[in-house]
């Protein structure tokens, strides 16, 4: 039985709408900040690694204005995306990307239609465990037999790591505690509905949707604690004399890379990215 009441689907719903639409602009987030500048990086990082040659059908499930979408369609993928917020959809059909308004719950595909999905942001909005299997299962069925699945989730820990170096643990203890103990907190106003995995739930989650050789990559690593500490305390252009001996982007990126060849640092890392197979 689900934990939340019949109507927190339409809840979610609406703040999502409310987050993407009226305050938040995720077609900037990319590249408006060193942090999304890593997370794109290493995205991109991973989904090479894993993804078949192209050319090859690629599905972008809940893929915002298409930032990963235009990346993989450039690298001679065929590329549909669906995202549950029409403005986000209105941009990435812009952008020349066949994109639908659609629920990660319930994908508009045949079986078997896609060799590959990308879920950079469905999982971590879905806090039911029913919801989040349910997503997990759509991808899985829309992918041919040997398809890929990559999946970002947010790291359990972030929250207490990110409040401790931002100097905010004091004002933000309640909502740190409660996501350390149940993934998710009422009183979070960082993000809407946001749900936090530890590494093993992930790994437990994809496995448990049929889903066989997973892996569970620390995406931005220890290098993530420097952009997050960048953006939050150096508000210029200029970096101060003892950041700018090297580009931070670059130092953040390598340290990302050589932490991801020690699977015991993804618990340290910010966000979280598996990967696995239909069978």
């Amino acid at each position: 039985m689900s934990r939340w009441g019949p109507g927190h689907r339409d809840v979610v719903q609406a703040d999502l709408h409310e987050h993407y639409t009226n305050r938040f602009d995720e077609a900037t987030r990319l590249d408006s900040t060193l942090k999304g500048r890593l997370e794109r990086a290493r995205v991109r990082d991973v989904m090479a690694r894993y993804l078949p040659a192209p050319p090859a059908d690629v599905v972008d499930v809940g893929g915002g204005p298409g930032a990963h979408a235009a990346w993989l369609q450039s690298r001679g993928y065929t590329v549909e995306l669906l995202d549950p917020v029409q403005s986000h959809v209105g941009q990435a059909r812009e952008a020349g990307i066949p994109a639908v308004l659609g629920d990660a719950r319930s994908l508009p595909w045949p079986d078997g239609r896609f060799a590959a999905a990308l879920l950079a942001g469905p999982l971590y909005h879905l806090i039911d465990a029913g919801d989040r299997r349910q997503a997990l299962r759509e991808a899985v069925r829309v992918l041919r037999p040997g398809g890929l699945v990559a999946v970002v989730a947010i790291n359990r820990f972030a929250n207490l790591l990110g409040a401790t170096l931002a100097n905010q643990l004091g004002e933000r203890r309640r909502i740190v505690e409660e996501i350390l103990a149940d993934g998710f907190s009422p009183r979070n106003d960082r993000m809407a509905h946001t749900y936090y995995h530890t590494v093993n739930e992930l790994h437990a989650e994809l496995t448990g949707a049929g889903m066989r050789s997973v892996t569970v990559h620390g995406l931005t690593g220890p290098g993530g604690w420097l952009t997050v500490a960048i953006d939050r305390h150096v508000q210029t252009d200029v970096l101060p004399s003892t950041l700018a001996d090297a580009d931070p982007l670059q130092t953040a990126l390598d340290g990302a890379r050589i932490a991801d060849r020690y699977p015991d640092l993804a618990p340290a890392s910010a966000l979280l990215m598996a990967v696995g197979y239909r069978d």
